[in-house]
């Protein structure tokens, strides 16, 4: 076999993927300012009863992707305003010092169900809970909310 068929595969190969092109959409495509030194990847289902608030502002160690498989997430990360993503659409956020202030169900009538694939720096929790001490000090780094 050459090496520009090892490199590209069989012309049977290339076909078959031309083929399969078709079947592949993209969903989402991001440039993250970091990934840890030696990263392990974790990939995780979060499900919401109806009206679940989610979790408390919190932040990941490593950027983190995500897709909504059923319902609607209220999503809020500092510096940007919240806002309503819905079963289809993706998300992702940097990790590190950004706060995630929002993952809640937007719904009262359904279950919110999404998936996220995280990036979590080595002997590091997935997550880490921001104390409310923290919340006050970086309050003018978050966005204005609808209300509040």
């Amino acid at each position: 076999m050459s090496s520009k068929e090892q490199m590209t595969g069989s012309a049977e190969s290339q076909a078959r993927l031309a083929e399969l092109s078709s079947a592949i959409t993209v969903l989402q495509s991001a440039k993250p300012p970091f990934v840890p030194e030696g990263a392990e990847g974790m990939t995780i289902r979060v499900d919401y009863p109806p009206g679940d608030p989610g979790l408390p502002p919190h932040r990941h160690s490593g950027p983190a992707f995500g897709y909504v498989l059923e319902g609607e997430m209220l999503f809020e990360l500092e510096g940007e305003p919240e806002r309503v993503i819905r079963a289809g659409e993706t998300f992702w956020e940097p990790g590190g010092d950004v706060i995630h202030y929002q993952d809640g169900n937007n719904r009262t009538d359904a279950w919110s169900r999404f998936i996220v694939t995280m990036f979590c720096a080595p002997d590091q929790p997935m997550l880490t809970l921001v104390d409310d001490e923290e919340l006050a000090r970086r309050q003018h780094l978050r966005a204005p909310r609808p209300g509040a």
